[in-house]
């Protein structure tokens, strides 16, 4: 039903406009006490085989919403009772900014993708951290918060830009994820080079600590799938020498040739980050170079191309403990988490493993077992 509703009014409408349409609906029912408890019950069944312990949070499964879809926190709820057991919310920036100018975001229905250019458009930390802290939660989720640079901020006061974030926003969030890798703002990815992301990941947890008492907010950093490979593994390693909690694998690609894309020319060399199924592989294989670097010290995170349940699974035997979706929920619609966490529910029980965290990097320990 959702898909001849995409192709007859969605698809039909400016995607930014449609998403605007749809968080609004998103936001009404997450309102209505008895739409909301009805939704949760359809969209969001429970599996207790699918339960997992990460970044110090017990979550009711593995599968999250991506940061990119509720920038300023303001649907966390309504987000869960879609089903989602993370929400991550953001890229949130010190300043409020209006991101790029439009039309900044593409649909590339036959590659089942998208490209944005949005530029982290947002309502500033400052606004986040008070629509945080006046939130009284209907659901149980745990909360991801991603933080980014703002635009105007030069490279060499980056820094400072995140740390302000994190002394207003760390408090509020069950983690904390720092962005180097959207292609959207100018310099910004050049923060993933170890000499740069060094210093910037030990001044964020610094403050984080200083800010927050009495518990630790778990610190992780989110990276490109355009890394070279020897910038994969440096990243790894600095995870494990900071004592990172985690690391997000991965941001969208600005590659477009590579990938096969069936989309009109055009639209495919329109200038941004391209996500979707396009960016699927190259993902998988960031995120298979990273478990067998760090293996279970750092927790990883899945995300790029996660359509449904084999993909997930996918990304959990290759090593993420949590899996991340966004670009298919605009493609699937609200039974999209619901059918992720069915298809997982079966695959477990299908699979030798006696538990999802059994299942956890499963490929790489079969190949290199004895």
């Amino acid at each position: 039903m959702y898909s001849l509703f995409f192709k007859l009014i969605f698809q039909r409408m400016d995607p930014e406009k449609a998403h605007h349409l749809a968080f609004r609906w998103i936001r009404l029912a997450a309102r209505i006490p008895v739409l909301r408890t009805f939704a949760a019950a359809v969209l969001a069944p429970r599996y207790k085989e699918l339960r997992v312990e990460a970044l110090g949070r017990r979550m009711h499964g593995p599968f999250g919403l991506a940061a990119g879809f509720d920038k300023n926190a303001v649907a966390v709820d309504g987000m869960a009772m879609l089903g989602f057991d993370h929400v991550e919310i953001g890229t949130v920036t010190a300043e409020p900014q209006p991101g790029n100018p439009k039309k900044r975001l593409f649909r590339l229905v036959p590659d089942r993708a998208l490209i944005n250019r949005m530029g982290f458009n947002n309502d500033g930390s400052a606004a986040v951290a008070a629509r945080l802290a006046a939130r009284n939660p209907v659901f149980r989720t745990t909360l991801g918060v991603n933080i980014g640079k703002t635009k105007v901020v030069p490279e060499d006061a980056a820094i400072a830009d995140y740390v302000t974030s994190t002394e207003r926003l760390a408090g509020h969030a069950d983690y904390l994820v720092v962005n180097v890798s959207s292609p959207n703002t100018p310099g910004l990815r050049n923060l993933q080079a170890v000499d740069h992301l060094r210093p910037l990941l030990s001044a964020v947890r610094e403050a984080a600590d200083r800010t927050v008492q009495g518990r630790r907010v778990p610190l992780l950093v989110k990276i490109a799938p355009d890394l070279a490979d020897e910038d994969v593994d440096a990243v790894a390693d600095l995870a494990v020498e900071l004592g990172l909690d985690g690391i997000i694998a991965t941001n969208t690609t600005i590659a477009r040739e590579s990938l096969g894309l069936a989309s009109d020319p055009a639209l495919v060399q329109e200038t941004g980050g391209l996500s979707g199924a396009p960016v699927k592989a190259r993902s998988l294989e960031v995120l298979r170079r990273l478990y067998a670097r760090v293996g279970d010290r750092v927790t990883l995170v899945g995300v790029g191309g996660i359509e449904n349940a084999e993909d997930a699974w996918q990304r959990i035997l290759a090593g993420a403990t949590l899996v991340q979706g966004y670009s298919a929920f605009v493609y699937e619609g609200p039974f999209y988490a619901r059918a992720i966490h069915k298809g997982l529910a079966a695959r477990l029980r299908n699979s030798p493993y006696a538990t999802l965290a059994d299942a956890v990097g499963a490929e790489h320990k079969k190949v290199t077992s004895p």
